[in-house]
């Protein structure tokens, strides 16, 4: 895709004059540490900044340096993420800094090549690091990115598709400017989170607005084009409440696998427990699962093997002990009721 001048002016100038003018003032732009940029940019991997503010905070309250993630173990780690979501990042994290301690000396790698050596750092984590904390020009596409060169240049093909997704990559390789390739990169994804929104996006203010070739042509709610929707999924699950004076019972996840090493209410199933009335519902979403939670009051039929996958926890063990958001919500909603 060719990029006339005009266009590539506006990129070079109009986009970072806006930038300076308009980007949120967020914790992980007033530093240049790579390990913070790092662990910003893998947090919000499909997660609002707004959401990701204080979970930033606690964890570099928890780990101010790689070393110290390093040392952490499985369990703290995961309790830091408690609520966050996809949890894998969490893993990935643990074990790319472990790597970093043991086999680099604690030094990040600098550049896009050695980062994505590391567990959970693909191409566009790589190029956020190294063009933000080290200056390597290098380009982003993301979600904003993309969504924002296909108004422009109104590219209608499906954005998800490795095609396109490959001439978004060139497009935004060719658009990097010689210098500050990472305030470059930063402005880009600030001007689709901010003005080039998924919904209503801002167009009577946009800067960009005389080049945009979806707004010229009237297609600025079509594009991009992402595909196909998955196609919704209803589930219910039953969990058991078993509660022995104060104390709950816990099942451990196993290693590998969704929510691996979680503590959760284990699942209501007739062979192990008696089950009795439903205490509590709620409904949650993962990706496209729309999932009822509902959780059974249970005595246990048998005893359960003593194998460290089973355990009764008391209140306070319970607060620092790492559980699906759900689980948790679950539980403090059907301790307050019997209070």
């Amino acid at each position: 895709m060719r990029v006339n001048t005009g266009v590539r002016r506006a990129f070079h100038r109009d986009l970072p004059r806006w930038y300076r003018r308009h980007h949120r003032q967020l914790p992980w732009r007033a530093t240049r540490d790579p390990y913070r940029i790092w662990v910003s940019e893998i947090m919000l991997q499909q997660t609002r900044v707004e959401t990701v503010r204080p979970y930033y905070a606690r964890w570099l309250r928890a780990f101010p340096t790689i070393q110290s993630l390093a040392r952490a173990s499985d369990d703290r780690v995961l309790k830091l993420w408690e609520g966050l979501g996809y949890y894998s990042r969490a893993r990935n994290l643990h074990r790319a800094a472990q790597a970093v301690v043991h086999e680099r000396g604690g030094q990040m790698p600098r550049t896009v090549e050695s980062l994505r050596q590391l567990p959970g750092i693909g191409r566009y984590t790589a190029g956020a690091i190294a063009s933000i904390a080290f200056g390597e020009r290098v380009p982003v596409v993301d979600g904003n990115v993309a969504r924002v060169f296909a108004r422009i240049f109104s590219i209608r093909a499906n954005v998800r598709s490795p095609r396109t997704l490959q001439s978004l990559w060139r497009l935004a390789e060719d658009l990097l400017p010689d210098t500050d390739p990472g305030d470059f990169n930063q402005a880009l994804m600030e001007f689709g989170a901010l003005v080039c929104t998924p919904a209503a996006p801002h167009c009577d203010t946009c800067p960009m607005h005389r080049i945009c070739a979806a707004r010229a042509r009237g297609l600025v709610e079509q594009v991009p084009n992402r595909g196909d929707k998955p196609q919704t999924v209803h589930l219910v699950t039953k969990a058991a409440f078993v509660k022995n004076r104060d104390r709950i019972l816990l099942r451990r996840r196993p290693r590998q696998g969704l929510l691996a090493n979680f503590w959760e209410l284990p699942a209501a199933d007739a062979r192990r427990f008696r089950v009795g009335h439903r205490i509590h519902e709620l409904r949650h979403t993962i990706t496209h699962r729309r999932i009822v939670f509902q959780v059974y009051e249970c005595v246990p039929i048998a005893n359960l093997p003593s194998n460290g996958e089973w355990q009764s926890v008391t209140h306070a063990q319970l607060k620092a002990l790492a559980l699906p958001a759900a689980h948790r919500r679950a539980i403090d909603s059907v301790l307050s009721a019997k209070k």
